[in-house]
């Protein structure tokens, strides 16, 4: 007697109660771009984390700690964060703009926003020459120690944000960009956001409290 070997095809040959086989790879695709910006906003949040809660504790652990408004501009700092907000706002109008292919709203937003952050960076230098002209260095007390480093630390940020808007410009004058194709803008635009937001706390934290 003669028996044919047959192969067995599991997803043929299964019996009808068995689960199904899914194919997890045919999901939607998840942009690599936005996936990295979040990674590595969320190492930001941490290393912001960890420092303004080392302020917080140097702080409580410091019961002469001087008052704020006696030794900092407030007044001038309180505009500067509403330029800063204001460039969120300006880069958010940019986003909408180019979402509706209006290419000249885009640039004007755009551009705004750069000048916007350029002018936020320019108003910290100023306090830094008026606070150091005036003896306030950082090596005068825990408080200018934790000043500067935070606010310092925090430009720097600013500064790079800036750049990377201003890269995005240059794209933009060349025609880069599209309600098609704007995910680079918004991968600028969230870390800008997450500058802005930081800074918000820290100005509430070391100008107001």
């Amino acid at each position: 007697m003669t028996t044919t070997m047959t192969s067995y095809d599991p997803a043929v040959d299964a019996p009808k109660h068995h689960h199904p086989v899914y194919d997890y790879d045919s999901g939607p695709p998840v942009d690599r771009g936005k996936f990295a910006i979040w990674v590595f906003l969320g190492t930001e949040i941490m290393f912001f984390t960890g420092m303004i809660g080392t302020y917080i504790v140097l702080r409580a652990g410091s019961p002469e700690w001087p008052n704020p408004a006696h030794r900092l501009a407030v007044g001038i700092t309180a505009f500067n964060t509403f330029v800063l907000i204001c460039s969120s706002a300006t880069v958010v109008a940019g986003l909408f703009a180019v979402q509706k292919d209006d290419m000249a709203a885009l640039r004007k937003w755009w551009g705004l926003s750069i000048l916007l952050g350029a002018g936020f960076v320019g108003i910290q230098a100023y306090e830094y020459v008026h606070l150091i002209d005036h003896g306030m260095t950082p090596n005068q007390d825990l408080f200018w120690s934790t000043f500067y480093l935070m606010t310092a630390l925090h430009g720097l940020h600013v500064i790079i944000g800036v750049l990377w808007l201003a890269v995005a410009y240059v794209k933009i004058l060349r025609g880069g960009y599209s309600s098609k194709n704007w995910v680079g803008l918004e991968l600028a635009g969230l870390y800008w956001h997450f500058v802005d937001l930081v800074w918000v706390l820290l100005f509430t934290l070391i100008y107001l409290m």
